[in-house]
């Protein structure tokens, strides 16, 4: 053996997803929502993908992106040696068997008419797996595996609590047996009570069928406990990108360092020592960024190569790490 890595289960390069503006009866174009703006990253197999950054920031998009659920505007994302950007509606079809998706509010992504066996076993019958009997089997399977019996399978939505919604949505996800699964933001509409389990829930899934994930989400404290990598985004951009104990430990990006401190301590003490970093304002908007550096409206480090050039991305990691972070102030600030 030579030591070379395996090659990643999932890389996207230069990533783009631009939302024209259209206004008026002749519905003409006045603008453009750049939602994502030219982002790369890469997902081996089997390690979560934490993507955190407040609303607005671009998160979702990106993972609808990549199942093609909202097309991309440019970029490639190639998943298992397919270039998913390229592909046709049907082949595209085919290949969201192995990639699947965790939707935010289980309310809205399950059909009210529609029973829980119904609805696990639409995917199964949408990519013509198994017969009748399997499927029926492969449904209680899936229940069994998130907590649930099979006992729910003649049950409607309507009937069952938001954490019981969102373990059928994981179930639904896992039906046809995926590969890659992108859990946008799986636990945001669910009680404080409840999402422990299932963040819990979907890391024992991973090592039990041997998922790979990209975990959306701003509750840091969170990602922190599923992710193996995180990647920080803001209006549209990664801006800071490496191992969870690195980023968490030695964040290197003015935002980054804001997210971290917000994170409630649960010892008094330790949280009147902390370093506050001040965070001003709202994320700018989408449709129009500034020049420069997108943070440097809400940055406290900023000076005047912050409000006129925009930062490459540079590998700072330390030893044996790979970090990856856009700021031009980066090792002053580590």
């Amino acid at each position: 053996m030579n030591g070379t890595p395996p090659p990643p289960l999932l890389r996207v390069r230069g990533l783009e997803v631009h939302f024209p503006i259209v206004r008026g009866l002749l519905r003409r174009t006045m603008g453009t929502v750049r939602a994502v703006d030219g982002i790369s990253f890469q997902v081996q197999e089997g390690e979560t993908l934490g993507l955190v950054g407040e609303s607005g920031s671009g998160k979702s998009t990106t993972g609808r992106a990549l199942l093609r659920l909202v097309d991309p505007t440019a970029g490639t994302s190639v998943f298992q040696g397919m270039n998913l950007t390229s592909l046709g509606a049907r082949e595209m079809r085919l290949a969201r068997r192995y990639m699947q998706m965790i939707f935010q509010d289980p309310h809205a992504s399950l059909n009210p008419r529609r029973s829980v066996g119904q609805a696990l076993r639409e995917p199964l019958e949408i990519h013509g797996i198994g017969t009748a009997g399997d499927r029926a089997h492969r449904v209680e399977e899936l229940l069994e595996l998130v907590g649930l019996g099979a006992g729910a399978i003649h049950r409607y939505p309507h009937e069952f609590s938001g954490g019981q919604l969102q373990r059928i949505g994981i179930a639904r996800a896992l039906a046809t047996s995926p590969r890659f699964v992108v859990a946008d933001e799986p636990i945001s509409a669910l009680d404080v009570s409840i999402q422990a389990q299932i963040v819990n829930l979907l890391g024992e899934l991973k090592e039990q069928l041997g998922l790979t994930y990209l975990f959306i989400a701003h509750d840091l404290s969170m990602v922190r406990h599923i992710s193996d990598r995180v990647a920080v985004m803001y209006l549209g951009r990664i801006v800071e990108l490496g191992g969870r104990d690195e980023i968490f430990q030695r964040p290197l990006h003015p935002y980054t360092k804001a997210l971290i401190a917000a994170i409630p301590v649960p010892d008094p003490e330790r949280e009147a020592r902390r370093e506050r970093l001040p965070l001003s304002g709202d994320i700018p908007s989408p449709a129009n960024p500034l020049p420069g550096c997108r943070f440097h409206t809400r940055c406290p480090f900023a000076t005047e190569v912050c409000r006129e050039e925009d930062p490459e991305s540079r590998e700072l990691g330390s030893e044996g790490s790979f970090h990856v972070v856009a700021c031009h102030h980066a090792e002053k600030l580590a």
